[in-house]
């Protein structure tokens, strides 16, 4: 079988690789260059530098490496939209919206170019077929689990995706690439957005996006104004630091005004929500699963918890929580699991 590896520089691809050539496949691979090449950013995931790393990972294997250059179409689909959604009082997901709009349809189109069969990345999850179709799973080191963040993959993209790091757990997978000379076997991973570099995500809409660091109050929950802010771009549902007030109790971020610029604070109490309202579904089944046994995670390292799903609308869908759930955020992604089967997910529009 031929197998497309997306090689991105770091130690998890180059190890898909080494086990899909294990594995008797014919493999080639391709780095999906999304990022300009920056001093700041020279560690971060895809960037030029990385696809020099690549290019020694597939040299050290003796298997073909292609580019593909989407600049241009990272930053209309994914940083753009990012910075939009902060300006809305959202609170994005900008690893799901490349996985949704650029990375797989990218990959998956450039597997049919070159006349592969497969499409295999360094992802922490597994995929699984029998006669009802295509599972998508949690990988089996729930440290590094990332099937929250694929919920998007339906049948169609199962059917030609593996994840051969999905039975692994990282300390064994740095043991392979060092055992086996890798170029990236300690290359460090990159902590934050693989795009916003030093100074976070703060940094990078108050110097692209201007517009997104207007001035407003901080008030409490009785409308009472405890402070000021630059731009309510840095704050996001739950947050506890960097609110610049001092209340003599612990208080959180518990709603966002952008049209009006108020950052609203609050107790922990005041942040516990029942439920929420979740739009742009999508079901890996390609349709809605039987109600019972449910669990829904509201981001990714969040626990999950028991929940049951009420259709609200075309294409929306209530998430009744067994118990309150704090800090959900309008903009993140919910998750619905049975067990350790993902079955689909959307984004959270209000709360209730």
């Amino acid at each position: 079988m031929k197998v497309l590896i997306a090689l991105s520089g770091g130690v998890d691809s180059a190890v898909a690789a080494v086990l899909m050539l294990e594995a008797g496949h014919q493999v080639v691979s391709v780095t999906l260059l999304h990022l300009d090449g920056s001093p700041d950013r020279g560690a971060a995931p895809d960037a030029p530098g990385s696809v020099e790393d690549a290019r020694r990972v597939a040299d050290h294997l003796g298997i073909a490496h292609h580019v593909l250059d989407r600049r241009q179409a990272f930053r209309t689909a994914v940083v753009e939209p990012f910075a939009a959604a902060y300006r809305r009082g959202l609170t994005p997901n900008p690893c799901i919206e490349c996985n949704r709009s650029l990375r797989f349809p990218a990959l998956l189109a450039e597997a049919s170019r070159l006349g592969c069969d497969l499409v295999a990345t360094g992802h922490y999850a597994r995929v699984r077929g029998d006669s009802e179709g295509w599972h998508l799973l949690g990988g089996i080191d729930r440290g590094k689990d990332q099937s929250y963040f694929l919920f998007m993959l339906g049948q169609e993209q199962l059917a030609r995706l593996a994840f051969p790091l999905g039975e692994m757990r990282k300390p064994e997978v740095r043991r392979r690439a060092r055992a086996l000379g890798l170029p990236t076997a300690d290359r460090s991973e990159s902590q934050d957005l693989c795009f916003v570099g030093p100074g976070g995500y703060r940094r990078l809409l108050g110097e692209q996006f201007p517009e997104a660091r207007r001035p407003g109050p901080i008030v409490d929950t009785t409308g009472r104004e405890v402070g000021g802010h630059d731009g309510v771009a840095g704050f996001t549902i739950g947050q506890r630091r960097g609110l610049g007030v001092a209340l003599g109790t612990a208080h959180y971020v518990v709603a966002v005004d952008p049209g009006t610029a108020t950052v609203v604070v609050g107790r922990a109490a005041q942040l516990a929500a029942r439920g929420c309202r979740v739009g742009g579904v999508s079901w890996v089944a390609g349709e809605p699963p039987a109600a019972d046994g449910l669990e829904v995670k509201v981001r990714y390292r969040s626990p999950a918890v028991a929940a049951r799903l009420e259709e609200a609308a075309e294409g929306e869908w209530w998430v009744r929580f067994a118990s309150p759930v704090a800090a959900v955020a309008p903009g993140q992604a919910s998750v619905f699991y049975r067990g350790d089967e993902v079955v689909g997910g959307g984004t959270i529009l209000s709360t209730v």
